[in-house]
């Protein structure tokens, strides 16, 4: 009997399980919205050079008062290329001329102009404050912009590799209240920065606990529920996401100042932190350990949740004769090294390490470009997460029906195809091109849930946080790279796309490789893995075996 029996024993799926999501993927969706913060935090409203002879009360009552605002805004700043007022140049001197209604453009188009050497001037019909107009991210200074949300990606990079081995050290449980604290913490601290490069660290300390948050939820999660329901919680966790976009949407859209935001999408993890401590850890890493004293006491009070009486008749002798192959196993496979000198666990960890970094790559990339799509920002965020729905329940029934392997690979296959095929659709065909741009978003939602449940069923328990977390750091590494690839249209405008769309249809083929994982129990050493591959072979070989008996 091994730790599904016991799981079974004491309740796979009750009670417990449901309060044990709730009380989880609650906390994913406001992770979310950190993730998407600066989508609000850091828009760009429109601006123009601020004008002190225009833009000073004082002067304006003194100054001639015939003239209506648009008219003397004519006098001092030129148009951009939009025909709005340009928004990081103005006239040396007042254009007078240009009140001429005979005035061309080649009569202000000539005049010298200059940087906005006196500041900006920020339109606030939609955001109050942003980090954009607190210190002035225009202009020269725009690339500043893009380099906060790079510095947060990494964050959560390198917190997918500390958190990953943390976890499968010290315990999934621990480090999940650890990294509620430090989110809730740096989050608030952020809105008292008072300057930009102290913005950007905070942001970056802040990234370091979402990256523990996400895996060690997902691990919780898998290890505590039944086999037969692990897919539809993994389901679950994947739609939290979804949802996140829509509430970070909700709360932008009431709350218009970036400080009054930070405060409001950080502070409920304050509230995480505490009843955190009510969570049982995984007493499946508990037991795999060794510690089965701890382990026993889990089990015992999720029996008691879930109202099953065979808690009161575990034993620590009853776990010793149950879990005898899985502790002499995890005393044989507990270091992390054994990812890369295993050579079936290496071939696993890379193929599932170039899935997560195809997802993060085109996706970010992508995204990136549809925000271009329109300038209500609020519903754009609504619409990726409305979308993204559909798109995981449809990839639940698949991974049910069709198997892991096949649902990874075809999630991956199909973005890029789509994005590949509209490199060779004309640009006036516009439909067609956002049907393929939808089809193709869509499908790397399903390949996040699918690369969600199969990475967590391809690693054994004790090394199974170090090998998700090198696959997040993976996804980070791609999600940074991502956007930057659009650089390259300088070069070729149809150059990024092909890239985003070779990335996933390679990443797809290569999931092919992996083995087939659907109805199996997670397994928590590598003598399981060893066993699950013995099974396929037996009864993949029986055709043969009758043949060659056959012939004697």
């Amino acid at each position: 009997m091994g730790f599904p029996e016991l799981l079974d024993q004491v309740g796979g799926l009750g009670r417990f399980q449901f309060l044990q999501a709730v009380a989880l993927l609650v906390p994913i969706m406001w992770v979310t919205t950190q993730n998407m913060l600066e989508n609000f935090s850091a828009a760009v409203p429109r601006h123009r050079c601020r004008v002190p002879l225009l833009d000073n009360s004082t002067t304006q009552a003194n100054g001639p008062g015939t003239l209506d605002p648009k008219a003397l805004l004519a006098v001092f700043i030129p148009l951009g290329p939009d025909q709005q007022p340009h928004p990081c140049r103005r006239f040396r001197q007042p254009q007078w001329q240009l009140l001429d209604p005979n005035a061309t453009a080649t009569n202000w188009s000539e005049a010298a102009t200059e940087p906005c050497v006196d500041g900006w001037v920020y339109d606030h019909s939609t955001f109050a404050a942003t980090v954009v107009t607190k210190w002035d991210l225009v202009c020269d200074s725009q690339a500043l912009r893009p380099m906060a949300q790079s510095i947060y990606l990494a964050g959560i990079l390198v917190g997918a590799a500390v958190c990953g081995h943390v976890s499968d050290r010290f315990g999934r449980r621990v480090v999940l209240t650890w990294s509620y604290l430090q989110i809730a913490v740096w989050g608030t601290v952020t809105t008292f920065t008072p300057n930009f490069p102290l913005y950007c660290l905070f942001r970056f300390l802040a990234a370091l606990p979402a990256a523990g948050i996400m895996m060690s939820t997902t691990s919780l999660l898998m290890e505590w529920t039944a086999a037969q329901a692990s897919l539809l919680m993994m389901t679950l966790n994947s739609m939290s996401f979804s949802f996140g976009h829509i509430l970070i949407a909700a709360v932008a859209y009431g709350l218009r100042h970036w400080t009054l935001l930070q405060v409001a999408l950080s502070a409920p993890f304050f509230l995480y932190f505490v009843y955190s401590w009510w969570l049982p850890e995984s007493a499946r890493w508990l037991l795999s350990t060794g510690k089965l004293d701890l382990g026993l006491r889990e089990l015992r009070k999720v029996a008691s949740i879930n109202r099953k009486t065979a808690g009161d008749t575990l034993t620590k002798e009853a776990l010793l004769s149950a879990m005898k192959e899985e502790l002499h196993g995890a005393r044989a496979s507990a270091s992390p090294s054994v990812l890369f000198h295993t050579p079936s666990l290496r071939l696993r960890l890379w193929i599932s390490m170039l899935c997560w970094f195809a997802f993060g790559f085109t996706f970010y990339g992508l995204v990136l470009d549809l925000q271009t799509l329109g300038s209500n920002v609020f519903l754009i965020q609504v619409l990726i997460g409305v979308v993204d729905i559909p798109t995981k329940i449809g990839t639940k029934l698949l991974l049910g029906r069709l198997g892991r392997r096949p649902s990874q690979a075809g999630s991956l296959m199909l973005p890029g195809l789509c994005i590949l095929a509209n490199t060779l659709v004309p640009h006036n065909m516009s439909s067609l091109r956002s049907t393929l741009a939808v089809l193709g978003l869509g499908s790397l939602g399903s390949t996040f849930s699918c690369i969600t449940v199969y990475s967590n069923e391809l690693f054994p328990t004790v090394l199974r946080m170090t090998a998700v977390g090198l696959g997040q750091m993976a996804a980070r590494m791609g999600a940074i790279l991502g956007p930057l690839v659009r650089l390259l249209s300088i070069h070729s405008p149809s150059l990024p796309l092909l890239l985003y769309g070779a990335v996933p249809l390679l990443s797809g083929l290569a999931a092919l490789l992996l083995p087939e994982t659907r109805n199996l129990p997670l397994p928590d050493t590598l003598q399981d893995l060893q066993n699950q591959t013995v099974k396929k072979a037996t009864h993949d070989t029986p055709g043969p075996s009758i043949l060659a008996s056959t012939r004697l």
